[in-house]
């Protein structure tokens, strides 16, 4: 163990250092824990969100792009899509997942429906606590296997075609996202539906897997742009925010344009400043790990721990402590000590 894991009050696994983990991008690691962490903070939240929190959970927003920015940049990297890999690394780890999540519901909802039917929409459909990111990331993932797949049609494979399906990608997912709800609405279908629709909405999430392809693409460095996209980001959220707060337009959470301004800047300022934090690091390896599984800790607060009682801001508080430090230290327990098949059937990479 290296004497960064050694001198740490917080210890990182063997495997977890930078020796260990050579094939790794250690920035985009950090990314994706730094996602994390606003996950968490994001599900911290007690609905309805006050003003305060609406500007929190604004802020906080595009943990689920920087995902799927990190996938479409490296994929770039790679140059490929290892679709079954991917498939198999997400689903397997979400079954197990919501097999837990099923039985938890159960024991709080003694008339739960349980046809085998219902089961399975719900399990499809990821009607278990905060899992619908699964099915977005799974449907992102083919759409950009078949991307690549329609782009090396003809020889010789062109990676200008690649960019211009990429870039029509980005201006379909900015339409489905302008467009969908009014016309869900003005088919007649109620406003959850329309809600559950939108956080599902695929084109719109794809296009910021789109956008990490095109980055990774590039293969240039952004590091000129630092100060820029560090004016440009702040700007972005506040317009975002203030679209939120008062309502004005599209003011959805997730597919609007200004989330997709404020998302797309962060994402890419995140990955010019290329963090390279050896804990958000390790966190960045477990995220999938985390995410599956740390709503079981904010569920319990909030079924049997009645902290709304302390204020909302301390309930916020309680909650975001309680529920990142106890999904870190188990994410650091199975990587410390868990055999890697069962490491990578909890989601831990």
């Amino acid at each position: 163990m290296n004497l960064i894991a050694k001198d740490s009050a917080w210890p990182i696994p063997e495997r977890m250092t930078s020796t260990a983990t050579s094939t790794r991008d250690s920035g985009i690691d950090a990314m994706r824990g730094i996602a994390i962490l606003m996950v968490i903070g994001i599900h911290s939240l007690q609905q309805p969100l006050g003003t305060w929190a609406i500007a929190i959970d604004a802020s906080l927003r595009p943990c689920v792009p920087i995902f799927l920015f990190a996938s479409g940049y490296l994929t770039a990297r790679t140059g490929r899509v290892p679709l079954w890999k991917r498939l198999k690394a997400t689903l397997i780890p979400y079954s197990i997942a919501f097999g837990a999540a099923y039985i938890y519901m159960a024991l709080h909802n003694p008339a739960m429906d349980h046809r085998p039917v219902t089961t399975i929409a719900r399990y499809v459909l990821a009607y278990a606590f905060i899992y619908y990111y699964v099915f977005v990331y799974v449907g992102c993932t083919l759409g950009l296997w078949l991307v690549f797949s329609v782009s090396r049609i003809g020889a010789p494979p062109s990676d200008t075609r690649l960019v211009v399906l990429l870039l029509l990608t980005i201006a379909l997912g900015l339409i489905a996202g302008s467009y969908l709800d009014p016309l869900l609405s003005r088919l007649g279908f109620p406003d959850h539906v329309v809600e559950e629709v939108r956080m599902r909405d695929i084109p719109f999430w794809f296009s910021f897997m789109a956008l990490g392809t095109l980055t990774g693409l590039a293969r240039t460095s952004l590091s000129d742009m630092r100060v820029l996209l560090s004016g440009a980001t702040p700007a972005a959220f506040m317009i975002y925010a203030a679209v939120r707060l008062f309502g004005l337009g599209d003011a959805a959470d997730y597919d609007s344009s200004a989330f997709f301004g404020y998302a797309a800047l962060l994402v890419i300022l995140l990955l010019v400043l290329d963090i390279r934090s050896p804990y958000l690091a390790v966190l960045g390896t477990g995220s999938y790990f985390i995410y599956l599984w740390h709503i079981f800790i904010v569920m319990t607060l909030r079924d049997h721990a009645d902290l709304q009682r302390f204020g909302s801001v301390a309930s916020f508080s309680i909650t975001y402590a309680v529920t990142a430090l106890g999904s870190i230290t188990a994410l650091l327990a199975i990587q410390t000590a868990a055999p890697p098949t069962l490491r990578r059937w909890l989601g831990v990479s």
